[in-house]
């Protein structure tokens, strides 16, 4: 068995929300330019107490509940995130004790596009151990936003995803694109911290360990990936737009979603988006659409379900499911 099943789901975002209005009035801007703009009425931020393993923990163990497993039976754990608990060691051994987790547990940081890249390595590891895995994508960019800066404030809000693959004679994935291009790195970033710019008195008081965003660089290079790898993808599953049933993409902002479906020609009724009350979830956001999708019945069997995304670096990547899978 080699191939996988999607055996449970789950998410968590925290209680307090942050609204559109409440944002507005901070920095004296219209409302409704910032809805145009992002398509956000609300996003979620922690509170004091929660972190980005906190909400991992809740939605994984959610997910678990749901595949009528526990911690014990998971041989590999894989945490996307870009928002680590601390620096050392990963935020996956903080998830790994929370929810008794048996098996291996490691990271993956490809920003926004965390979740997918996590889904093919996953897919990957299936084929050569059949066991269960747990995925799960968190994220708290809140963490790391300069209270003063308007565009990143506006967009980034917390929370986390999760699905539990289950070895079975089936295939999800008929396809699949990743990519990069390192050379974008500096679109999206925190600049201190690490190795390269280590943390200091001045890289404090140079404000160098908030994100730094180029909106219209992220915004271009967004749509032009993503459609890229979309149509990369389908190539490669021998489909057309016509025939996806669902499209769950980032829930970057409501801008770049409308031009990809543009470009690519998927349909807005296609569309699987909860943006307007999560905002930005980074590499949460898939999963949490997912999570609600399938809960609210959605997903059928025999459906074809596309996920794509971007990210920092910048990376991007999309997977075509077909939901219940395909005989091997």
């Amino acid at each position: 068995m080699d191939g996988f099943d999607i055996a449970g789901w789950g998410m968590a975002v925290p209680e307090r929300r942050v609204t559109t209005t409440e944002l507005a009035a901070r920095f004296d801007i219209d409302e409704e330019w910032i809805i145009s703009r992002c398509g956000i009425h609300e996003r979620r931020a922690i509170d004091p107490g929660q972190s980005t393993a906190s909400l991992a923990i809740d939605a994984g163990r959610v997910a678990l509940e749901r595949a009528g497993l526990t911690g014990k039976d998971i041989a590999h754990l894989i945490v996307a995130s870009a928002t680590p608990e601390q620096l050392s060691p990963a935020t996956s051994a903080f998830v790994h004790h929370g929810l008794g987790i048996a098996g291996s547990a490691h990271d993956v940081n490809a920003e926004c596009s965390g979740f997918i890249y996590g889904l093919v390595t996953g897919a990957a590891l299936m084929k050569v151990d059949p066991r269960p895995i747990l995925l799960i994508g968190s994220d708290t960019h809140s963490t790391q936003i300069n209270p003063a800066d308007r565009d990143l404030s506006i967009l980034v809000g917390d929370g986390a995803g999760a699905i539990v693959l289950k070895p079975t004679e089936t295939d999800w994935v008929l396809a699949w694109n990743l990519g990069a291009d390192g050379s974008r790195q500096d679109s999206l970033r925190v600049q201190a911290g690490g190795s390269r710019m280590p943390t200091s008195a001045t890289t404090f008081a140079d404000g160098l360990h908030f994100s730094e965003i180029k909106g219209n660089e992220i915004y271009l290079n967004a749509v032009r990936f993503t459609v890229r790898s979309v149509r990369a993808t389908l190539e490669q599953a021998g489909l057309t737009v016509d025939d996806v049933d669902h499209f769950v993409p980032h829930q970057a902002n409501i801008r770049i979603i409308n031009s990809i479906l543009d470009h690519t020609g998927l349909k807005p009724e296609k569309l699987v988006t909860n943006l307007w009350k999560y905002g930005n979830t980074a590499s949460a956001s898939m999963p949490i659409a997912m999570s609600e999708a399938l809960d609210e019945g959605r997903f059928k069997d025999g459906d074809l379900v596309l996920l794509a995304g971007f990210g920092a670096g910048m990376t991007w990547g999309s997977a075509l499911l077909k939901w219940g899978g395909v005989s091997a």
